[in-house]
């Protein structure tokens, strides 16, 4: 009997906390996170390279004594996240316009 109510428990827990929507999130996170990073590598990347004259800037870095800041790295994870906002911005934007119509 201890086991059925053990069980019990876990399942209101799943479902009060919603874990399986959560955890679809989670993986459709990181999908997305891997489409976006390819369209920056691959897509815009390409036209940035083109407007500095030196290449290969995501390795720069600013050396300053015995550090060594790789700007260049951080500017690109930069570019990554507001890319990834963006989108999301425009899908949630898009979801919530939807769900406006069907109310009225």
């Amino acid at each position: 009997m201890a086991k059925l109510t053990f069980w019990k428990e876990f399942k209101a827990f799943i479902k009060e906390y919603q874990i399986v929507g959560l955890s679809l999130g989670f993986v459709m996170g990181g999908a997305s996170q891997a489409l976006v990073r390819s369209l920056v590598e691959n897509i815009l990347m390409p036209f940035v390279s083109v407007l500095i004259p030196r290449g290969g800037w995501q390795q720069a870095t600013l050396d300053w004594g015995p550090l060594s800041l790789r700007w260049g790295a951080f500017l690109a994870e930069v570019i990554n996240f507001i890319i990834l906002a963006f989108v999301a911005f425009l899908i949630v934007k898009k979801l919530l316009k939807d769900e406006k119509v069907e109310k009225k």
